[in-house]
């Protein structure tokens, strides 16, 4: 194995050697990471990327000696500026992890104690390592608080978690980190979870964290754009081995091994789309052989038609009650005003960050949640005036496929159960009916007839998530709400799954309300896109007009954020605005201003002060 940390930076900060991390079973002791060689140099970042079960998370907490003891079994090498981390004791350890290692985690509200202050819980951790009395930590925190980019630092100090935005709870946990000065930092999928604003922010953060501070990183993550932007070196894993290391810009440009180039292959890259109207497939290509076995394409182009779905000046609103009677104080204003329709075999995207409104419009539309006002034509129904038997029959044209499979497949149910469920439901035909259909719905989504046997925990969430779409099918809807549908997946099943899609959508002539945060798959799969701002719609039009012109500064400021896998970006700096979105809690009796709309080219109308 090659090692390719860099010599002339002296000793490296972290050095690994031969690491193998098994876990117990029934039988014995499985490896899920061998053999692993790499180093950290001084101010180094190196990324270690791969998809969910390569081992990666696995390699970032046997170094942190965070696996369950008893449980589990590191073997190797793990040195620490030339100190051997296995084998000390557990105090020993102790004083290392966040003293001299420090980690970021990917949930920060599993990581933050919701009953404590975030000043406290960072204050804990300066005293816990540093020689300090309360008063000088609390004037540590504010430094750091200020140093993480909060705003207004010192009134935050006794507020708690929840009272903080993802992307602000995240500088807190950076903070939390960063309170004993450490030598490493490890950062495990730290921009994950977070909308493609605040990972830019947090990115930003990063990168001037470790110039200020001179810190080495591990950056750990599946994103290949994150990679490209923030490391210096990069080692690919898969299935508990490295398979690829190397300078980041040669693993991107020169990648060898055919997982490597798969893995990229199926990244989308923002741009990529110019002088295309319509959806492309994304390319495949087999992790043994290194060949393409999956072209891009081009789709066709959808005949014109009347919409099956319209949609005009849709309201949704959420009470907020307080006080002994719970008398109503406010309202939640998600969804303000919305127009837009949808064409039979069109794709409409609708993206935003967390809080939006995106998912309240997907889920109004087909009455899950009661809207306040407004008009829904779907197929000829007049949704909003339907009683509970014909919305039953409305929805028959119209299913959702939501993010997480595993939480809308029952767990007790076999997948063929769960597959032929709505048709039995229904009343569409017998069962023997059913199973057939359930059958050769699963064969069309790449899974076979015989996994209808199956439980949801024996497949990987790509599979799952292929179920659900099966599931969707059985009542062969005209429109499908895909809600972050494949936001959860790897991205070489992230690819897999959207060609399903737009190979479902040209069979069946579908039309798809795409509801998405990821700008870089919306620019792949989208004829139309509608971009959502504090429950308005801010911008829509062609997706080649939204990408390739965007006129709203929202719409400038997503496009801005989005990571791009090219290395040679690896320097720069977005300074994106570092504002919390706004909240869309309005008082009672609030009525939002009246908005204007200026169409800038066909069918791309832009929002303006009225």
């Amino acid at each position: 194995m090659m090692f390719t940390g860099d010599d002339s930076a002296g000793k490296p900060v972290l050095s690994v050697r031969n690491l193998t991390t098994s876990f117990k079973v029934a039988n014995g002791w499985k490896p899920v990471v061998r053999d692993l060689n790499f180093d950290v140099g001084a101010r180094e970042t190196v990324a270690i990327v791969g998809e969910s079960g390569s081992g990666k998370s696995v390699t970032s907490l046997s170094i942190m000696q965070l696996l369950p003891r008893g449980q589990s079994r590191v073997e190797g090498s793990i040195r620490l500026e030339g100190r051997e981390l296995l084998g000390l004791g557990a105090e020993d350890m102790r004083r290392v992890r966040g003293n001299e290692i420090a980690m970021i985690f990917q949930e920060p509200m599993t990581s933050l104690n919701p009953i404590f202050p975030i000043g406290r819980q960072i204050a804990e951790a300066i005293l816990c390592h540093r020689d300090m009395s309360r008063s000088e930590a609390k004037e540590e925190v504010l430094r750091l608080l200020d140093k993480v980019r909060i705003p207004n630092a010192r009134s935050r100090f006794d507020e708690y978690p929840h009272q903080f935005s993802g992307g602000m709870r995240q500088r807190v946990m950076i903070a939390m980190a960063l309170a004993s000065r450490p030598k490493l930092l490890i950062a495990d999928e730290p921009t994950t979870a977070l909308d493609v604003t605040i990972q830019g922010q947090i990115l930003d953060l990063i990168k001037t964290l470790q110039e200020e501070d001179g810190m080495s990183v591990l950056f750990i993550t599946h994103d290949m754009g994150v990679v490209a932007e923030v490391s210096d070196r990069t080692i690919v894993m898969f299935r508990g081995d490295m398979v690829e290391d190397g300078s980041t810009d040669d693993v991107f440009n020169r990648g060898r091994h055919p997982y490597t180039r798969s893995l990229l292959s199926a990244v989308p890259r923002l741009g990529s789309m110019d002088g295309r109207q319509n959806p492309v497939r994304f390319p495949v290509i087999d992790i043994k052989t290194g060949t393409e076995v999956v072209q891009e394409r081009e789709m066709d182009t959808p005949p014109a038609r009347r919409p099956i779905l319209e949609v005009r000046n849709l309201t949704t609103r959420f009470d907020i009650r307080s006080g002994l009677f719970a008398r109503r104080s406010g309202a939640v204003h998600a969804v303000e005003n919305v127009s837009f329709s949808l064409l039979p075999g069109e794709t409409l995207s609708l993206v935003g960050e967390s809080g939006c409104g995106k998912s309240t419009t997907g889920r109004s539309i087909t009455r899950l949640v009661q809207p306040t006002s407004g008009n829904i034509e779907m197929d000829g129904y007049n949704v909003m005036a339907l009683d509970d038997a014909s919305l039953r029959k409305m929805r028959l044209g119209i299913q959702m496929v939501f993010q997480d499979p595993f939480a809308s497949l029952d767990p007790r149910m076999t997948v063929g159960s769960a597959v032929m469920e709505p048709f039995l439901e229904h009343g569409l035909g017998t069962r023997a009916a059913a199973r057939e259909k359930a059958a050769a719905l699963l064969e069309r989504v790449g899974l076979g007839a015989d996994m209808m046997g199956r439980y949801p925990h024996e497949f990987s969430g790509g599979q799952r998530q292929r179920v659900a779409i099966a599931r969707a099918l059985m009542l062969d809807p005209k429109v499908i709400v895909a809600d972050e549908a494949v936001s959860a997946l790897d991205v070489s099943i992230k690819a897999q799954v959207c060609n399903l899609l737009l190979d479902l959508q040209q069979s069946f002539n579908l039309a798809y309300l795409f509801i998405s945060h990821d700008m870089a798959v919306v620019e792949r799969v989208s004829h139309r896109v509608a971009v959502m701002y504090l429950g308005e719609i801010v911008e829509i039009g062609p997706r080649h007009a939204v990408f390739g012109n965007p006129q709203h500064s929202y719409t400038k400021r997503l496009l801005s954020a989005v990571p791009v896998p090219d290395p040679s970006r690896r320097n720069l700096t977005r300074r994106i605005g570092e504002d919390e979105l706004k909240s869309p809690i309005r008082p009672l009796g609030y009525e939002p201003p009246p908005r204007r709309y200026v169409e800038v080219a066909e069918g791309h109308l832009v929002q303006v002060a009225a």
